[in-house]
């Protein structure tokens, strides 16, 4: 049924700013801008080692009844390196949501989130299975 993430869609008042924060966090530039890159009402980056894509629509769009500020679903990144990406974030003016937490049994499955400037709950976290997983496709060890 669910066979992977195909789009992670988040909402911004000022989508112009948030596009410009969030290529300057993750390092790379939106691929794609809707109906222009000039006055966009969406635009989308490609991130990560299957190009997951990460959608900004102009919250102008966002379905009725959708909340404004931090509630609902945290889909959470995995990062190598939790602290490093968190410290990251919060230097570009993210605020702290919820601190790095080691979850269940040592395992390593390690999160932590935060709020980006436009309300939107953003989780990283270090997954050990993600990073079998990449292994098992690559064939090379996918340990930074």
């Amino acid at each position: 049924m669910l066979r992977g993430l195909a789009t992670l869609t988040l909402f911004a008042d000022d989508l112009p700013a948030a596009r410009d924060w969030y290529a300057e966090v993750l390092g790379v530039a939106p691929y794609y801008a809707f109906p222009s890159a000039e006055a966009p009402g969406y635009v989308e980056f490609r991130l990560g080692d299957h190009q997951h894509e990460l959608g900004i629509i102009d919250a102008r769009y966002a379905p009725p009844g959708q909340t404004r500020g931090p509630a609902g679903v945290v889909a959470y990144w995995h990062v190598d390196d939790l602290e490093g990406a968190r410290d990251h974030l919060l230097a570009h003016g993210a605020t702290a949501h919820l601190p790095i937490t080691e979850q269940g049994d040592g395992s390593g499955f390690i999160t932590a989130s935060v709020v980006d400037p436009f309300g939107n709950i953003l989780g990283i976290m270090n997954n050990p299975h993600y990073l079998e997983m990449l292994e098992q496709m690559t064939g090379a060890s996918a340990r930074a």
